[in-house]
Formats: structure tokens, C-alpha cells, sequence
């Protein structure tokens, strides 16, 4: 692709390092904010500035917040003896979505996948072996996607936690073998909140 402009050509690629974005969509997006007054672009740049300097990670669940600990976790009308274990804040998002969880969540930051070199000590399950070791915690919910790296994060967490007097359960299969919470449409992902079962006999499916 020949730019017109070593300025329009940086941009473009600075764009293009995004997900789902391509070299032609990100020139498209950079043509758009030309078109747009001065100030749009003053206030995107500074909006983006503002969240790399001041986003903080919740010290409790590691889910993204403003403040020390997040919204949820700050909430006295939340179950706190109920965790609902994620892979990253996108399926917090997901979750919410539904309305059917009252309970506070984990986020671990990652799935376990050996071939990608992430390991146990890449994510944030000492933390949440903490949690259980000093809040009262009655019910582990696996919510992580039912994929291999999934399974085996969920398992692994099991084989640390199961000296506890605790709950485990998944998420129903609603979810497809191999989904992504984040793709999965509200109602079904509800369901599979609310119907969730013994993580045991989730294992016995597979």
C-alpha cells in the first residue's frame, strides 16, 4: 500500500498492531479522524493517555477498576462467599451482562497453556488460594471456555483447592465445546450461570 504521507503511513501501522484490524481498516479509521475536528482527536489521545496512566487492576480480584478494589468487590450486596473464576475481564463484562450472578469474581489473567509457555506462576491462582484461605468461601464457579487450556486451568485449580470444605461447579455446557465466554449471547451464558453443575460431574462429561 503506498501512503500519500510518512505521517498518514505511521498512524496506519500504529493502528494496525490492534485486534481485528487490518492495514485497510486502519487506514480507513485514520482518513476518518482527519475528517473530524481537531479537538475529537485532542480528546481520543487524551482519553487513551488517562487510561494507560491511571487504570489500576482491583487488589482483591484483579478485575479493572478506578479505585484500589472495584465496584463489585466494594459491593456490600454482593455474596462474597461465591467466586466465580474467569479468565480475564471481557468475561466479567460477559457475566454482568446476564443480570444472574450476585457473587464477586477472580480473574485469573490467562488460561494455563504450556505450548504458548504460560504456567500456573503466569496467572493469578496463588491469589486465589489466598482468598480461600482467608475469607469465608463456601462455592468455586469454573467459568473459564470449555477448551483444552481451559479444562486443564480448571482442573489444576481443583487439585489445589479440593482439601477445602467447598462447592465446586461449572458452568453448564449451554456453552459450546470450544466457545469463549465473551462470544456466548446473553441468555444462554445466564442459563449456563444459574443451571451450573458439580464440577465433578463436568469432568465426567468430557
Amino acid at each position: 500500500m503506498d501512503f500519500p504521507s510518512s505521517l498518514v503511513q505511521k498512524a496506519v501501522e500504529e493502528i494496525a498492531q490492534l485486534p481485528g484490524i487490518g492495514r485497510r481498516s486502519a487506514m480507513r479509521l485514520v482518513l476518518h479522524l482527519l475528517r473530524q475536528p481537531k479537538d475529537f482527536s485532542e480528546r481520543l489521545s487524551g482519553a487513551i493517555a488517562t487510561l494507560r496512566a491511571q487504570i489500576r487492576y482491583c487488589t482483591t480480584c484483579h478485575n479493572i477498576s478506578d479505585t484500589e478494589q472495584c465496584s463489585i468487590c466494594a459491593n456490600p450486596l454482593r455474596d462474597k462467599r461465591i467466586i466465580c473464576v474467569v479468565e480475564d475481564v471481557r468475561d466479567v463484562m460477559a457475566v454482568e451482562a446476564t443480570g444472574q450472578f450476585r457473587g464477586v469474581y477472580h480473574v485469573l489473567g490467562g488460561k494455563i497453556a504450556p505450548m504458548e509457555g504460560i504456567g500456573p506462576n503466569d496467572l493469578t491462582i496463588d491469589a486465589l488460594l489466598n482468598r480461600v484461605e482467608e475469607q469465608d468461601v463456601h462455592e468455586i464457579i469454573f467459568a473459564l471456555g470449555s477448551t483444552m487450556e481451559g479444562d486443564t486451568t480448571n482442573y489444576y485449580i481443583f487439585k489445589k483447592l479440593e482439601k477445602y470444605s467447598l462447592t465446586f461447579s461449572a458452568i453448564s455446557r449451554g456453552i459450546g465445546v470450544g466457545d469463549e465466554l465473551e462470544y456466548a449471547d446473553e441468555l444462554t451464558l445466564g442459563r449456563s450461570i444459574s443451571q451450573r453443575i458439580p464440577f465433578e460431574t463436568s469432568m465426567n462429561n468430557d
